[in-house]
């Protein structure tokens, strides 16, 4: 078994018709329905603790110990297929869920698949969030307008970060404390931007368990893909641990 926290990043759930077309090209953010079901079954049968980011947090930080078989579920940009095909499961088993909110594409399609050729499934709108909010579900955000942060001016990795928590909380009339980078991209001056913002929590595309070694605002996941078995799951939770490079240092 593998120590700390294991946080697994979705982005799409949905059935196999959604696949059809230039979909199927992209398959590596988008689960099969019947599969995501069979592994929240597997979670919840074999005991793992399933942790809010709020948990996550604590734990990183040394304020909580880390259970055994320690993992989060969070699911990026926000999709309305979270909201027809993966909710309704999490709340069967009880489970926590983070989504990551595109701020300024709420209710909109998920026009940055235009430029491969894939569909743009469209993303919850603001009524749609505050009914999941209101059920129990947790949301983050995923920056205004689904950029690279690591490749913009200082100026907008400014405007994505802050901006982006200020247009969630008025819309779900609560602080938003939880943040992730689109396509897991930052580098030191996106880092430092959201400990000025405020966000509690950032979290990434590198692969590894979360532990109190690491800065709350480079937390690492670990993907979920259309390829994945129930084994395969099960591997990526205990076995592969491959971070892609250091973590990015900031002086805290």
């Amino acid at each position: 078994m593998s120590d700390g926290i294991n946080i697994l990043m979705y982005h799409q759930v949905g059935p196999f018709a959604q696949l059809e077309g230039a979909m199927a090209e992209h398959r590596s953010t988008y689960c099969r329905v019947e599969r995501f079901a069979a592994q929240m079954a597997f979670l919840k049968r074999f005991g793992y603790a399933v942790l809010s980011m709020d948990q996550v947090l604590a734990c990183v930080r040394g304020k909580a110990p880390i259970p055994p078989r320690a993992v989060a579920l969070t699911f990026d940009d926000g999709y309305e297929n979270f909201a027809a095909y993966a909710w309704p499961i999490l709340r069967h088993h009880g489970f926590p869920a983070m989504v990551y909110l595109i701020a300024g594409l709420v209710g909109q399609p998920s026009r940055w698949f235009e430029r491969d050729g894939r569909p743009t499934p469209p993303l919850m709108t603001a009524d749609r969030i505050r009914q999941l909010r209101a059920e129990g579900c947790g949301f983050g955000g995923h920056s205004v307008d689904h950029v690279k942060l690591a490749e913009q001016d200082d100026a907008t990795i400014r405007r994505e970060v802050t901006d982006c928590k200020a247009m969630l909380g008025d819309l779900l009339g609560e602080p938003v404390r939880h943040f992730c980078y689109p396509f897991g991209s930052h580098d030191l001056r996106a880092v430092e931007a959201c400990a000025e913002a405020g966000w509690a929590t950032a979290t990434t595309c590198e692969r590894a368990p979360a532990t109190t070694a690491d800065d709350p605002l480079t937390l690492p996941r670990k993907a979920i893909a259309w390829g994945d078995s129930l084994f395969g799951v099960w591997w990526k939770i205990h076995v592969k641990n491959t971070p892609k490079r250091p973590p990015i240092r900031r002086a805290v």
